[in-house]
């Protein structure tokens, strides 16, 4: 696979993108520094292996009002990054890392070696556990998952609309794999040692419903009751203020459960 692979093999050259976007060689970060380099750079680490179209980049950029010079000044920018890894010792030639290829460029990495990629394969590796019902194995898989997240996505770059609707899609994500590996908790009989972080969460997320439910759920189940209901009706009271909505029916069914049960 030419001289980039070599150089960057196993761990020593990776990606990442779920926080500050950084390029890591052997545990030191080597990222570059312009704000149209890091867009550039974002937009071809997001779709590594895959054609990034020239009209995206320029979309990303400049949105709807490009100037005259926008492909030269694309142009430009991939050869600053070029330059740049090859100045890294990343490559001799950086157009064996960057691409081109009609109608765009593609970056060529091994997917190990972006975090999202890694992120991905355990988060589906997670899921096919949790259908399965091997719940120590799924929680151990999507925990591993989360546990590649630094921060909110890309949280170094300068953003246009692609971008924003890049990182907003990761976010929903990353919250989508913390739901499955609280369930696999939970199904391990984890209610109690789930408590704490429930809390958090539905502070950061006070609209979340999945998520309060799981919090009734727990403290029901670790014998407290009575917190139970509280959390009920802070929801309650908190969709009525935001929202002027009830609660979902299933919410209300988990209510109904706890007053029969009382």
């Amino acid at each position: 696979m030419g001289r980039l692979f070599a150089l960057g093999a196993g761990d020593a050259l990776e990606f990442r993108v779920l926080g500050p976007l950084e390029i890591m060689h052997r545990g030191r970060s080597c990222t570059p520094s312009a704000p149209k380099v890091l867009q550039v750079l974002a937009m071809l680490v997001l779709r590594a292996n895959r054609i990034v179209h020239i009209d995206s980049l320029i979309e990303e950029l400049w949105g709807d009002r490009p100037p005259r010079s926008a492909l030269t000044t694309i142009q430009t920018y991939i050869y600053q990054l070029r330059r740049f890894l090859e100045r890294e010792g990343f490559a001799e030639d950086g157009e064996e890392f960057v691409l081109t290829r009609a109608p765009g460029y593609i970056l060529r990495v091994r997917p190990e070696q972006v975090d999202l990629q890694r992120f991905l394969r355990l988060a589906d590796s997670g899921r096919a556990h949790l259908r399965e019902r091997r719940y120590a194995e799924a929680a151990r898989h999507l925990r591993a998952a989360l546990e590649l997240w630094a921060g909110s996505p890309l949280a170094n770059v300068p953003t246009g609309g692609l971008l924003s609707a890049s990182i907003a899609n990761l976010q929903e994500q990353q919250l989508a794999v913390l739901q499955l590996r609280i369930q696999a908790e939970m199904e391990m009989g984890l209610h109690r040692e789930l408590i704490g972080e429930l809390r958090s969460l539905v502070a950061l997320h006070p609209l979340d419903e999945w998520l309060h439910g799981q919090l009734i759920r727990v403290l029901d189940r670790s014998g407290r009751r009575g917190d139970a209901l509280m959390a009920y009706h802070r929801l309650r009271a908190t969709l009525d203020e935001e929202l002027g909505l009830p609660p979902s029916p299933e919410i209300q069914q988990i209510h109904h459960q706890l007053l029969r049960a009382s």
